[in-house]
């Protein structure tokens, strides 16, 4: 029992040792890149410059000065330098010279709008992040709220689809959060009237890609359009939603990492900081589907006037007697018919759904008496009923005939878009100061990865160390939800509970074996307290009549060692009292011994009272001796 209670005990404080140290390591201001960001040791060493770390060491040991300029959302500092990509890219922006020199504002009217809100006139602007910002890295910025933004770039060269993948990839930041908006691109198709200056929403596109939230709906768009190899026309496919929950990625305030990977076997891949949350395939995935089915309903078919869709029908062969009454009504009460047992005379057809319940916002006055729903009597489904006939010339439910679809195709490869040459950000939004940054379309994973780690890693590398520690956090989510205290309360408590249950220090075994050995000694006590009282009457018997209290103790001993004599004598007793101490002799001497050591002491006045004292002393031990002989 010990072994089993120290082993939980063990348990128990190495689950708060490591409970602790892993909290320990949260509140911690180390930072580790993960794997995803592709850095190894040498690019870490060159992304933290040693003398930037030497000088935050000094600034707290005390250079305030030399820190009062340094930025006080900034507590953890990298060496940030403007990624150049390597390898071949169509297009790749950072805004990092503060610029908009390469994109073209939007100088048109949106065609189904208001007046008032109809002009592109939303503002942007190149600025640094709000937030966990990098020294010298900058993004594009939506500024204006409840408005129409356009703004488009030329790429470097058109993208044909043919044998190379697409790799689109971009950041967005939330920074105030998002109510209704935006905040995806489009690849804006090669038309030979392209003109960035007249981009609005109904501008040809390629491809959309991106976040957008409509109240409580989030939803990561990939829109390509199709066209149709017989007519030409153009109709939007809707890739299946993403298979994760995004709405952290609105909320958290945090810059996020858009990618999207479209191979020409014709499948697809969408990530969000370089984590798959959505692929599927252009010909299996998408709504509606790029191919349409090879036959249809017939649209000249009709179903014939002699088609018979009913399942039951009168007797064909039924003829009508020469006494038919016409004017008898057409049907009457069986005579002969018997009611059939369990018939259920005052049943309804439909009974108050016992489980429905009125609800709390039901108003009599404004709503009327409510009632319950009705569903189907139960007690009906079980009462007979009258048997059903088929009929033989039933039909079925008609449909029209199958033909071939005359506008049928089928497109293999819809990889092979439309080329795009363009990238815009078209948006609409409620809410303002929207980050957008590190856009760029290349061929090569690879080299987009790559890309991420010289600019996103470093955002991230930020954000983490900012942080606060994991007391911190709790502390923030309990102050947004007061009833996690209840929750913390428990979880440290229930631990502290089992170990001092479990673990507390508890008397030996020793002292329960004393209790249990000891609990005997309060009926001696008792008796040994009975013959003081009697010894003291002994006594003063013994002072009033001298030496004959001495005599008849001795007279009635040896009347009851006669006693003894002739009962031995009579049934034997003397044998089988042999017998018995012969196998547990040793009781009475243990008991003799007992009574000796249990027999309070005397002390010298007490022996000195006389003689009559001892007399009596020496009958109440025969009288002990007689009992234990007895028992």
């Amino acid at each position: 029992m010990r072994l089993e209670r120290l082993r939980l005990c063990t348990a128990l404080l190495l689950s708060l040792l490591l409970v602790l140290g892993r909290a320990q390591e949260d509140s911690e201001a180390d930072v580790e890149v993960e794997d995803t960001l592709g850095l190894d040791e040498e690019e870490m060493r060159v992304l933290m410059s040693e003398d930037e770390a030497i000088a935050k060491r000094s600034s707290m040991a005390g250079k305030k000065a030399a820190t009062a300029t340094a930025d006080a959302n900034i507590s953890f500092q990298v060496t940030y330098k403007t990624p150049v990509p390597t390898g071949e890219v169509y297009f790749a922006e950072t805004f990092d010279d503060g610029s908009l020199d390469r994109w073209q504002l939007s100088k048109t009217v949106k065609g189904d709008a208001d007046d008032e809100i109809a002009k592109y006139d939303g503002k942007w602007s190149v600025e640094v992040l709000k937030e966990n910002k990098v020294p010298g890295d900058k993004g594009l910025v939506l500024k204006s709220r409840a408005k129409h933004h356009a703004i488009a770039s030329l790429l470097n060269k058109p993208f044909v689809f043919k044998d190379d993948p697409l790799v689109v990839q971009y950041e967005v930041n939330f920074q105030d959060g998002i109510d209704c908006g935006g905040a995806y691109i489009k690849l804006l198709s090669d038309e030979a009237d392209l003109n960035l200056e007249q981009f609005h929403d109904r501008t040809p596109y390629t491809i959309m890609f991106g976040p957008d939230k409509c109240g409580e709906d989030y939803k990561l768009h990939f829109i390509f359009r199709h066209e149709n190899p017989l007519n030409k026309d153009i109709e939007e496919k809707h890739a299946k939603r993403a298979d994760v929950d995004l709405k952290k990625f609105y909320t958290d305030k945090k810059t996020h990492l858009y990618t999207l990977v479209l191979n020409p076997d014709n499948s697809y891949e969408m990530f969000i900081d370089q984590s798959s949350v959505s692929r599927g395939n252009l010909l299996h995935d998408v709504v509606p589907p790029v191919n349409p089915p090879r036959e249809i309903d017939d649209p000249t078919d009709s179903k014939p006037e002699d088609w018979d869709e009913r399942a039951k029908i009168p007797d064909p062969e039924a003829v009508k007697p020469d006494d038919w009454d016409e004017e008898a009504p057409a049907k009457i009460e069986d005579p002969d018919a018997l009611k059939p047992e369990g018939w259920l005379d005052d049943e309804p057809e439909f009974v108050p759904d016992p489980s429905a319940e009125k609800p709390e916002d039901w108003d009599e006055e404004m709503d009327g008496e409510w009632e319950a729903p009705q569903i189907p009597n139960s007690a009906c489904e079980t009462a007979p009923a009258a048997p059903l006939v088929d009929n033989p010339n039933y039909q079925g439910v008609w449909k029209p005939r199958k033909m071939q679809n005359p506008e049928f195709f089928e497109d293999l490869q819809p990889f092979r878009m439309r080329p795009f040459r363009a990238i815009g950000l078209e948006l609409w939004s409620m809410t303002s100061d929207i980050y957008f940054d590190n856009f760029i379309v290349t061929s090569h994973k690879e080299v987009a990865d790559r890309w991420a780690s010289d600019t996103w890693g470093l955002k991230k590398l930020v954000a983490s160390a900012n942080e606060p520690g994991i007391f911190a956090q709790l502390t923030m989510a309990a102050e947004e939800r007061p009833w996690l205290w209840v929750v913390y309360i428990l979880t440290v408590g229930l631990p502290v509970g089992l170990v001092v249950l479990f673990c507390w220090p508890k008397k030996p075994d020793d002292e329960y074996v004393y209790k249990k050995v000891d609990v005997p000694n309060e009926d001696v006590e008792e008796e040994e307290e009975e013959e003081e009282e009697e010894a003291a009457l002994g006594e003063e018997q013994a002072r009033e009549n001298g030496e004959a209290t001495q005599a008849e103790a001795g007279e009635e001993e040896e009347e009851e060692e006669e006693e003894e004599e002739d009962v031995n004598g009579v049934s034997g007793y003397d044998e089988e009292e042999e017998e018995v101490n012969g196998i547990s002799g040793h009781y009475d001497e243990e008991e003799e011994e007992e009574d000796k050591t249990k027999t309070p002491e005397r002390t010298t006045d007490e022996l000195s009272k006389g003689e009559g004292e001892g007399a009596e002393e020496g009958h109440k031990q025969s009288v002990r001796k007689r009992k234990v002989r007895k028992d």
